[in-house]
């Protein structure tokens, strides 16, 4: 269907594609796999008209093809899910999902009642029950995912680029996105598929080809691969051990959550964590718990209910209340709420903790670029020097980035949303290295993950969240996924 010959790309003096050559076959699911800044969004990006090639050529279906524009590569059969969201967030779900392929009625006006009806149709296909009229502002992250899935259907491609599709989906909205993959191979569609999540790679691909540097390592049958080959091949050394085993939680209680509510998102829910504990937030998209996570940090404050820290009344209104009583939160929204893209690794670092670094009313530059060289040193941030801008990183880089903020105030609690979203095997590993560290200094961290062997092999405890309450308390020590998904599945 579609075949790349030695496609190069550099940004500026940065080389980021040095001559691939593939073939992309019809009906068929094929995997590219690296690690962050192995080139794979790069070569998903030229082949959908973002980017244009410094060298090389393409050609689909046996017809030269080289787009000018996202727009030329759409018309001429080549559609893109990113991994980074773009909705319109002042537009409805519907029009977000027809955008530019609305249906007209007479004198060229838009249909909205078939606007409706398409778009309610392609949500069904993801088993999502979102309203069309809903407005794209209000929705979660793991929402806007699945109109972004939505939109990529609808426009009946016959290439199917999908970066980190499932990157905010639970295992419920995954597993409706893969039935929907099975029906587009039997329509003759190439899917080229990007994850980081290996049981994916093995449960959907027909062939994997690993980028490492920008370069290609190998294209194989994904039947004569394995978990352990494949990462050798993505981070050139093999990989013994993914999950560190748990620390030991002391019986000294932290935080302490009694009834916390928020109308029409979470329920009467009470839970404490204790002094080196993980504690698992699971559930479905919708669930509840990135909402709780944000009330505990401040994000957006429970209307009812009581939170105690280290046995004190604790209450915060906003983020920076929480970080100065000692509540740090990595949100799951790296690009909307967590980074400052066209700030360098140097503020971004420094941000939270300003107040630590000022003489006077001055922020002293010397203790700040030395916070942030510690933070780069700490988290392995891979950068070429403090004032590099934080959106030339790789998202695994930009993750460690937050977390070093998050961090620099030395904070007793710490709440991970989604910590390792969109990050490659060896930045997870790195961060769950990271987790296991900072239990070990006494940390009490409150985990929500999507991934759930990620949850149970991290956690101490899993407290699993079904429409907004609480709906089992688990040892994660004795729990298994098909547990946890029976107490995750809506009644």
């Amino acid at each position: 269907m579609l075949s790349l010959t030695g496609i190069s790309k550099s940004f500026g003096r940065l080389p980021v594609l040095h001559e691939v050559s593939l073939a992309f076959n019809t009906g068929e699911v094929h995997a590219l796999m690296g690690e962050n800044g192995a080139g794979k969004s790069t070569l998903m990006k030229v082949i959908a008209g973002l980017h244009a090639p410094d060298g090389g050529s393409m050609r689909l279906k046996d017809a030269p093809f080289a787009p000018a524009s996202p727009h030329a590569a759409l018309l001429a059969g080549v559609a893109m899910i990113h991994q980074e969201l773009m909705p319109i967030p002042d537009m409805t779900v519907g029009e977000n999902i027809l955008l530019g392929a609305e249906p007209c009625g007479p004198m060229g006006l838009v249909d909205r009642s078939a606007v409706r009806a398409r778009a309610r149709a392609l949500l069904a296909e993801l088993d999502c029950d979102l309203s069309p009229d809903a407005p794209m502002r209000t929705l979660s992250v793991g929402q806007t995912q699945v109109v972004e899935i939505a939109k990529a259907l609808g426009r009946d491609a016959d290439v199917l680029l999908m970066d980190e599709p499932t990157a905010a989906l639970s295992d419920h909205e995954a597993a409706a996105l893969f039935r929907a993959i099975a029906r587009l191979k039997t329509k003759g569609v190439a899917v080229v598929y990007t994850t980081h999540k290996m049981d994916e790679v093995f449960r959907l691909a027909d062939r994997i080809t690993v980028l490492r540097d920008g370069r290609h390592v190998i294209t194989a049958p994904a039947r004569e691969l394995d978990q352990e080959r494949l990462i050798a091949h993505m981070v050139g050394r093999p990989m013994s051990e993914v999950f560190p085993p748990r620390g030991k939680a002391s019986d000294e209680v932290v935080l302490e959550v009694d009834g916390l509510s928020r109308k029409g998102r979470f329920e009467s829910v009470s839970f404490n964590i204790r002094k080196g504990e993980v504690l698992g937030l699971a559930g479905l998209m919708g669930a509840g718990r990135t909402e709780v996570a944000s009330a505990v940090a401040g994000l957006v404050p429970a209307s009812s209910g009581e939170m105690r820290l280290r046995g004190s009344p604790f209450r915060p209104q906003t983020p920076g209340e929480a970080l100065a009583a000692g509540v740090a939160m990595v949100t799951e929204d790296r690009k909307g709420l967590g980074i400052v893209p066209a700030l360098p690794i140097r503020e971004n670092i420094t941000l939270s903790a300003l107040v630590t670094l000022c003489h006077g009313g001055l922020i002293d530059r010397t203790a700040e670029a030395e916070a942030a060289r510690s933070g780069i040193r700490d988290f392995s941030i891979r950068a070429s020097g403090l004032e590099q801008p934080v959106e030339q990183l790789s998202g695994g880089n930009q993750q460690k980035v937050l977390l070093a903020r998050a961090l620099l105030n030395r904070p007793e609690v710490v709440v991970l949303d989604e910590p390792t979203r969109g990050i490659d095997v060896g930045a997870k590993a790195e961060i769950y290295a990271l987790i296991r560290r900072l239990t070990d200094e006494g940390r009490a961290v409150l985990l929500v993950s999507s991934e759930l062997p990620e949850a149970i092999a991290l956690s101490h405890r899993l407290l699993v969240l079904r429409q907004g309450k609480v709906a089992a308390a688990l040892d994660a020590s004795e729990t298994t996924q098909e547990e946890v998904l029976r107490h995750a599945m809506p009644l």
